[in-house]
């Protein structure tokens, strides 16, 4: 039982872990395109 409850606990913190990177990668590829947009004045180039 306590072996089901450590991995419970080790699964749920790494699902914290990759929900956080995520976010982060999320961030990061929005504030590139918004930086992107404006540096090409409107055009999209290859998105």
């Amino acid at each position: 039982m306590l072996l089901v409850v450590l991995i419970l606990l080790g699964a749920g913190f790494a699902v914290q872990i990759l929900r956080w990177i995520a976010l982060a990668v999320l961030v990061l590829w929005l504030l590139g395109f918004l930086v992107r947009r404006t540096s090409e004045s409107g055009s999209r180039g290859r998105w």
